[in-house]
């Protein structure tokens, strides 16, 4: 990869002629997004095909919800973790058992014979997905120097991210209408295949060269943050079931403090910490991570709520209102591009605050959907006000989490980013259900709406923390600031070429 010059100048390359270096660094990205992609696909596409999955293994609807929420638990629990293995291990190398664990429980999720098995499964899957996603995105990171070309990668893999999760909802509906549910699951197996071959062709190895991963393995700080992680995402998703003041709630809040206070002591005193403390000192890191946590909240919260609306009041099916509702992503992908220009030349922070009032008045035009509404003049505003306003208030405040990190703890900072996300959402989505839940004044659709009403309303109330966050935590020069490069400060490690 290139390194940056001391005085701040353009990046030299390192080890890698240039002509190389720009002939396959944009086919490192199409790749890196395509696992991406990969992985949100099969995260929706299973959500359209549970009704006849959970039919033809005899599962309770209690019991298929572990479909989901098992995945979700691990990918979550274990994205700090996986991003760290990366650093230390070698991110091409962890990418790669990763793509193979993924490959692996697909093909035993659709031929899974039974609730157990699948279950398991998708277990597997969140495991392979924490491994993938974290280590593809520092990939990325060491791939493209700081600067207009990052931004552009950065605006690619959240616009993907965008059409993916959109995209897998109309895929299962298709698969499962046509071929059946174990194809919801077959169809990642060609996918998985591609990039594991043309994984070895495009990226180089690299890992992270420093005193942090000189030492022993943290092996108890990595135990208690995945603990925590899984235990508090655990109590988000089961929150809608179990009640935010009832006694399992209430017990899995408290655990996950109690280990959340573990972990910072074991951090403090481990000669290996898990998170090194110079990026923890970093403020645009934790800011933007936050912020990125409130959009993820609004983000899945609306999703689901537009859904809830489309399918359980107006009527629609699955497949229709996927495709009525495929012009949030379309434009979060447009908005990703057009916030990572302006990203270069104003500075993340007014990107991030323009991005989140968008998604605030998205919500807001929502909030007001009447019983009997219609596509265009109830719903289709409001998706065109919040797309673009997502795309580009994802890919500032990943700018802004991800800017100036250095090569060594990038593998750990992509598993933040990626874990406020997903959080974020499994958080957003618990909410928006107890409020939709709490404010519904009855079983038929006048009642639903009254309480769908009051769910895209806290949807805005997500963005509005945000717009508080980010003016109080991303404090960054304007113009000519936005990514500063690294300042090549002593002991800055370099790390092995990442595109060949």
């Amino acid at each position: 990869m290139s390194h940056l010059r001391p005085d701040g100048g353009q990046p030299r390359a390192a080890a890698v002629p240039a002509p190389a270096r720009t002939r396959h660094r944009w086919a490192a990205l199409v790749l890196l997004c395509a696992a991406n992609f990969a992985v949100l696909l099969d995260s929706q596409s299973v959500i359209l095909a549970l009704p006849q999955l959970s039919g033809d293994l005899g599962m309770s609807a209690g019991d298929a919800q572990w479909i989901l929420s098992a995945k979700l638990i691990t990918f979550g629990g274990l994205l700090l973790l996986g991003g760290r293995t990366a650093d230390r291990l070698g991110r091409r190398r962890v990418f790669l058992v990763g793509t193979a664990v993924f490959i692996l429980s697909s093909v035993i999720c659709g031929f899974a014979p039974n609730g157990p098995v699948i279950i398991g499964a998708r277990v597997l899957s969140g495991v392979s997905a924490a491994l993938m996603v974290p280590t593809a995105l520092s990939i990325l990171l060491n791939t493209f120097p700081e600067g207009r070309d990052r931004n552009t990668a950065l605006a690619g893999w959240a616009g993907i991210g965008g059409i993916g999760a959109t995209a897998g909802l109309l895929v299962g509906g298709l698969l499962t209408e046509h071929l059946g549910w174990q194809w919801v699951f077959f169809v990642n197996v060609p996918i998985g295949l591609l990039v594991l071959v043309l994984a070895p062709l495009l990226l180089a190895e690299s890992r992270g060269r420093s005193r942090d991963h000189q030492g022993p393995y943290n092996i108890s700080g990595a135990l208690t943050s995945t603990l925590a992680l899984v235990v508090v995402i655990l109590a988000v998703t089961r929150a809608s079931v179990n009640g935010w003041t009832g006694p399992r709630t209430l017990a899995l809040l408290a655990a996950f403090a109690v280990l959340a206070a573990l972990f910072v002591a074991i951090e403090r005193r481990s000669s290996s910490p898990l998170l090194p403390p110079d990026l923890l000192r970093r403020g645009t890191l934790a800011g933007g991570n936050l912020v990125t946590l409130t959009m993820g909240m609004a983000a899945f919260g609306l999703s689901v709520t537009i859904s809830l609306y489309g399918q359980v009041v107006l009527g629609h099916g699955p497949l229709e209102f996927g495709l009525l509702q495929s012009v949030m992503p379309f434009l979060a992908f447009v908005g990703a591009y057009a916030g990572q220009s302006v990203v270069t030349r104003i500075g993340f922070r007014p990107v991030v605050g323009a991005g989140l009032v968008l998604l605030c008045a998205g919500a807001l035009l929502l909030s007001r959907v009447p019983v009997d509404g219609e596509y265009v003049p109830d719903i289709l505003w409001g998706l065109v006000v919040f797309g673009p306003g997502l795309g580009a208030g994802t890919a500032a405040a990943s700018v802004a989490a991800l800017a100036r990190v250095p090569e060594r703890a990038s593998g750990v900072a992509s598993g933040l980013t990626v874990a406020a996300l997903q959080v974020g959402g499994a958080l957003g989505i618990a909410i928006v259900t107890s409020v939709a839940t709490t404010y519904s004044t009855g079983p038929g659709p006048e009642g639903t709406t009254a309480g769908l009403r009051a769910a895209f309303t806290a949807c805005a109330v997500f963005a509005v923390v945000g717009m508080v966050l980010a003016a109080a935590l991303l404090r960054r020069p304007g113009p000519g600031a936005a990514v500063p490069p690294d300042s090549g400060a002593p002991g800055r490690e370099r790390d092995l070429p990442l595109v060949r």
